[in-house]
Order: C-alpha cells, then sequence, then structure tokens
C-alpha cells in the first residue's frame, strides 16, 4: 500500500516551489495565499521536516530539494495521461512561443502554407522577449535565439548573421551603397530585452569596413528590434539587422545590402515542453518547422551571408 500524504498539501509544495512564490502558486491552484501556506505547513508537520524556506524570496530546503524534482515529474506524468485522452480539439490546438520580430518576419509568412495543408490543426502563438518557462506556461514549443551549448540536443532551424541593409529609396542608383552614402542619417540600433543576449554592434562592424572616418556617425536607439525593422524599412537610416529577418524584403528589392561583412549571431533552435509526448498535431508541426528550415539554409542563407553555414 503507497504511503501518500494529502494530496492536496503535496500539490501546493510543488506548485510553490516550481514557482518560487506563494501567490504565483495561489494563482495557479485557484485558492487564496492563506490556503497554500496552510497545505503547505501541513505537508511538513507531516513529514516532520521543514521543505520551504520563507522569507522575501521562497527557497527550498535539502529536504525539500529532494523530493521536488520527482513530484514536479510525476505531476508531469499525470498532466501527460490526461492529455491522452483530451477532446480532439485540445489534442490539435499547439501553443508556439518565439521572439517578437520572429513571429512577425519569418514563421507568420509560413504559416498560411502549413494551414492549407493542416487544416485541423490550430497554431497560436505567443510573441515575447521574455524566455518563458515551458513548464509553467501552456507553451507545446519554443522557437528561441541565443547560444547553443555543444552538448545540447535541441534541433537547430538555422544559424543567423547580420549585415548592413538600408531601404532602397535612400540608396544610389547603379552601384552597391556604402556606408559612406548615409553620413546624413543616424545609424539605426537596438536593445534586446534579453540582457544574456548582445545585439550587434556597429562599432564592430565599422571596425571592418572603410568609411570617412571624419564624417561622424550617429546612433538611432530602438528599444524594440522590431521597431528598428519598421524604421529601417520607412527610410530613417541603414540598419545592422538580421539575415533571417529582413531575407524577404531584401529579395524583393525593397532592401539592399550596404557594402560590408556580415557578422556572426546566434542560432534559432527548438524546445519541446514534452518531447516524449505523442500528440499528432505536435509531431506533425515540429516536421513541417524543420521541414521550411532546411529548405530557407539551402536556398536563401548561404546568398545572402555570402558563405555556407553549417547543416545541423
Amino acid at each position: 500500500m503507497r504511503k501518500i500524504p494529502p494530496l492536496n498539501s503535496v500539490r501546493a509544495f510543488e506548485a510553490v516551489a516550481r514557482h518560487q512564490s506563494f501567490s504565483a502558486a495561489a494563482n495557479e491552484l485557484s485558492v487564496t495565499v492563506a490556503a497554500v501556506s496552510h497545505q503547505v505547513r501541513q505537508l511538513e508537520d507531516g513529514l516532520g521536516q521543514k521543505l520551504l524556506e520563507r522569507g522575501r524570496t521562497v527557497t527550498l530546503t535539502a529536504a525539500g530539494q529532494a523530493i521536488y524534482p520527482l513530484l514536479r515529474d510525476g505531476f508531469d506524468q499525470i498532466a501527460q495521461a490526461f492529455a491522452l485522452i483530451d477532446a480532439p480539439k485540445a489534442a490539435d490546438a499547439i501553443q508556439v512561443s518565439t521572439t517578437r520580430a520572429f513571429a512577425e518576419r519569418w514563421l507568420m509568412p509560413r504559416l498560411a502554407a502549413f494551414n492549407a495543408i493542416y487544416p485541423d490543426i490550430v497554431v497560436s502563438i505567443h510573441a515575447s522577449e521574455k524566455v518563458v518557462d515551458l513548464r509553467t506556461e501552456t507553451v507545446d514549443l519554443a522557437i528561441r535565439y541565443g547560444p547553443l551549448t555543444a552538448n545540447a540536443r535541441a534541433p537547430v532551424l538555422f544559424e543567423d548573421r547580420y549585415m548592413a541593409v538600408a531601404d532602397a529609396r535612400i540608396c544610389p542608383d547603379g552601384r552597391a551603397p556604402t556606408i559612406d552614402d548615409f553620413h546624413q542619417r543616424a545609424l539605426l540600433a537596438f536593445k534586446w530585452k534579453n540582457q544574456a543576449l548582445e545585439a550587434p554592434s556597429w562599432s564592430a562592424w565599422l571596425a571592418r569596413v572603410a568609411h570617412d572616418p571624419s564624417r561622424e556617425l550617429r546612433i538611432s536607439w530602438y528599444s524594440e528590434e522590431t521597431l528598428a525593422l519598421h524604421a529601417v524599412e520607412r527610410g530613417l537610416g541603414p540598419l545592422l539587422c538580421s539575415t533571417v529577418l529582413m531575407d524577404e524584403a531584401l529579395r524583393s528589392g525593397r532592401m539592399r545590402r550596404v557594402e560590408g561583412p556580415t557578422l556572426p549571431g546566434f542560432t534559432y533552435h527548438l524546445i519541446e515542453n514534452n518531447p516524449g509526448a505523442s500528440r499528432r498535431s505536435l509531431g506533425v508541426f515540429r516536421d513541417w518547422l524543420l521541414g521550411e528550415a532546411r529548405s530557407f539554409r539551402e536556398n536563401t542563407l548561404d546568398d545572402l551571408a555570402g558563405q555556407p553555414l553549417p547543416t545541423p
């Protein structure tokens, strides 16, 4: 016979430990903070051991650290079991998290083709610069941008590079534009909200290109990458930006590449909430996404960046 403490108390502790917050756990469980605190205290009294250190922040004791991963995985498996018998509409809905710029510039233009092939699968997009915790959010798949460690197993969509571009309307006719063509305009730049990533640097780009040092180069800063992309498309100045995000505009001729180097970027890679989950809709979308990325790598990135990129 299994010896299990009251499940309400166990569930309350797991939620607090996962969120590291009593209030967030209370919101998830639709109860009061006092009720969550009482349930956790009841569990601690029954075990005769303290599981949480309470203060300005919630931290796990040694005993709490020992049991939390097992409880977390156990509740994940319970949720997965019930997901198998969810109604078909729920099973065919996919929640995808990615950055606003990538969703707007690369993913959304391709979703119409996916919908035409799989009209029964509904794809919802959660766009944010914040790196979401897939365990605490209702997200099935995240397309993340950043460095990838050597031992990571996340499938890579492609590796990005950065080049200087400008709206064709402010570029000279008959020749490739150079940075000196824009001395009367500010250089456009942006800052990512994710402080762990360093945005492309004009200083690094300028150090590798010949330009008139007597001309003062001003920088106009934008708080979001999407704003900077809209600014360059309105002819406000040149922008050092992603080859992935600027692909369609360059191929259409609306944007032109400014003579100069390409700088290395990061990788777009996939993170799945439950990699072992047997959901048809998620597997179909994942395979389609990897196929689109493979086609993009083969037909686009090599041409724009001027050098081949490794195939994952």
